[in-house]
């Protein structure tokens, strides 16, 4: 059975893969990916590395050629980019004969009203109406996100939001990355949809458990999105970014990440890790 990934050079899907190589012999694992170059350490442990490029469709049929199982991970950019680029690499599954395509979703894609949502809710639709077997992995928030905060936090700086009482389900990178790997391994997992989450904590919960870590006190301080745009272009977000980030914290504020759900200890088959432990190697990360 050849399992395949997209994306297996960034940092979610090389945590995918890495986890996929304790339980799968690697000559069972394909990555498809835009630089083969960037997979030369995958290639020399025995992983078939393939060219697929999302931009240019003509790649992904080899890409994905005789791949059972696959996983396509959720592309960056603007929406209108992401959306044609991950319905090129639908129909290339499709036109491959896959057999099973999970897909990195967000929380309550078909409903939700965060702006990254779109994307999702067009791609899973696509996928839908393949009629292919699949998995939306619909994962909530990772706390690695939150790094630039926790570091400020380190040196002294207040914790600046603008998300109010809103709460997020963060986890680790790694807890999504394994729960993916499990769905492409093990078996069960057609027609699934599971709302992969941590426990919802707001600003003021998490950066208790941060103060905890770093053993020093963390002023949280509310304000609103247009002072929160400022702050942010003042600690050195770009501006092409200032609205990404506000839009987050908007979204989190109306509660489109405050999902209560133990699908991703499900996947698991363990307890999720706790946050003080994440934290902690965050924060040891960069310190190094």
């Amino acid at each position: 059975m050849k399992i395949a990934i997209t994306g297996a050079t960034g940092q979610f899907g090389s945590l995918v893969i890495e986890s996929l190589l304790k339980t799968v012999p690697a000559g069972d694992l394909v990555v498809s990916v835009r630089n083969p170059d960037k997979a030369s350490n995958l290639k020399a442990r025995g992983v078939e590395v393939r060219h697929g490029d999302f931009d240019k469709p003509e790649t992904l049929d080899a890409a994905f050629a005789g791949v059972d199982r696959l996983l396509i991970v959720s592309s960056d950019g603007d929406n209108e980019t992401r959306i044609r680029q991950h319905k090129a690499a639908i129909d290339a599954a499709a036109k491959a004969g896959v057999g099973f395509i999970a897909y990195t979703s967000v929380g309550h894609a078909e409903k939700s009203e965060l702006f990254l949502a779109e994307v999702h809710r067009v791609t899973e639709e696509a996928i839908r109406a393949t009629g292919i077997p699949y998995s939306f992995l619909r994962n909530n928030w990772y706390m690695e996100n939150e790094g630039g905060s926790i570091q400020g936090a380190v040196a002294g700086a207040p914790w600046v939001t603008s998300a109010g009482s809103g709460k997020v389900g963060w986890a680790a990178r790694g807890d999504y990355a394994e729960a993916a790997a499990n769905v492409l391994a093990g078996e069960g997992h057609e027609n699934s949809v599971y709302e992969l989450s941590g426990k919802p904590l707001t600003q003021e919960e998490l950066t208790g458990i941060i103060s905890g870590v770093i053993g020093k006190e963390i002023k949280v301080l509310q304000v609103d999105d247009e002072t929160y745009a400022k702050i942010m272009a003042e600690v050195g977000v770009p501006e092409a970014a200032l609205p990404f980030v506000v839009a987050i914290q908007r979204g989190i504020r109306e509660g489109w990440l405050d999902i209560e759900s133990d699908d991703l200890e499900k996947v698991l088959n363990r307890p999720v890790t706790p946050l003080a432990d994440v934290i902690s190697d965050l924060v040891n990360s960069l310190q190094a």
